[in-house]
C-alpha cells in the first residue's frame, strides 16, 4: 500500500512537472505579443525597445494596415542602436535616448519584416497575419 502511495505521489509531481513546462509557457507569450500592438488613428503601433537585446523580439501585426514601428531607446549606447530592416530598406542610428517612428507599408498576410543590428546578434520580427 505505501507504495502505491509513493507511485501516485512521483507520478503526479511529475506531470505538473511537464504542465508548467510547457502548459505555461505560449499563454504568457501570446499576452506579452498583444501588448506592443495597438491602433491609433487607422495606424497600428508596434513598439520595440532597444537595449541589450530587442523586446519583445516577436510580433505580431495585422496585415493590409498602415503602420508605424515606433524603437524606443533608453541609454542606449550598444549595437542594438543601429538598425537595420532591409525589407523596407531602412537603416539608421537610433539615438541613445529617445523615440524612433519608422514608418512601414500595408504588409500582405504571411510577410515577416526583420530588424537586425549592427553586429548581427539581435534581432526582432513582426508577423503580418
Amino acid at each position: 500500500m505505501k507504495s502505491i502511495v509513493m507511485l501516485v505521489f512521483v507520478a503526479g509531481v511529475l506531470f505538473g512537472g511537464v504542465f508548467m513546462l510547457f502548459g505555461g509557457s505560449s499563454t504568457d507569450t501570446t499576452a506579452s505579443l498583444a501588448e506592443n500592438v495597438s491602433v491609433v488613428d487607422g495606424k497600428q503601433i508596434v513598439v520595440i525597445m532597444a537595449k541589450g537585446k530587442y523586446s519583445p523580439p516577436v510580433s505580431v501585426a495585422r496585415a493590409g494596415v498602415p503602420t508605424v514601428l515606433r524603437m524606443r531607446t533608453n541609454g542606449t549606447f550598444d549595437c542594438t542602436s543601429a538598425l537595420t530592416i532591409s525589407a523596407i530598406g531602412y537603416q539608421a542610428n537610433l539615438p541613445p535616448s529617445g523615440v524612433t517612428d519608422i514608418e512601414i507599408p500595408p504588409q500582405q498576410p504571411g510577410v515577416t519584416i526583420q530588424g537586425l543590428c549592427a553586429m548581427g546578434m539581435y534581432n526582432f520580427t513582426i508577423k503580418f497575419l
